[in-house]
């Protein structure tokens, strides 16, 4: 199915898109790097609150540890938003099988 297609049928309720939440998570997870963004953000907030600033240092702490949990968690909405946006990015998609189409009566 081309993008074109896709988007069209989306759009009137013609199809119904399954993600595969598993790896929808990991998929953007490799593509956003968050192990690499979350590293640094964690020392950061390790040394705000070694130095004395203890509640924004665990603020900081608290934010590296559940953003990336968010983010995995809004992953399949994530992929099927940017997939009826960009045509490359629904061919990676569909190449990675991260979601199926079926469609609907």
């Amino acid at each position: 199915m081309s993008h074109a297609e896709f988007v069209e049928l989306h759009r009137a309720g013609s199809i119904h898109v399954h993600v595969d939440a598993a790896a929808a998570a990991k998929y953007l997870s490799r593509r956003l790097l968050l192990p690499l963004v979350m590293l640094p953000v964690l020392g950061t907030g390790i040394a705000l609150a070694l130095v004395g600033w203890l509640w924004t240092g665990f603020a900081v702490i608290g934010l590296a540890t559940i953003a990336p949990l968010l983010i995995k968690r809004s992953a399949p909405h994530f992929i099927v938003t940017q997939a009826l946006q960009d045509q490359r990015f629904y061919d990676d998609a569909l190449e990675a099988r991260l979601f199926e189409v079926k469609r609907v009566g």
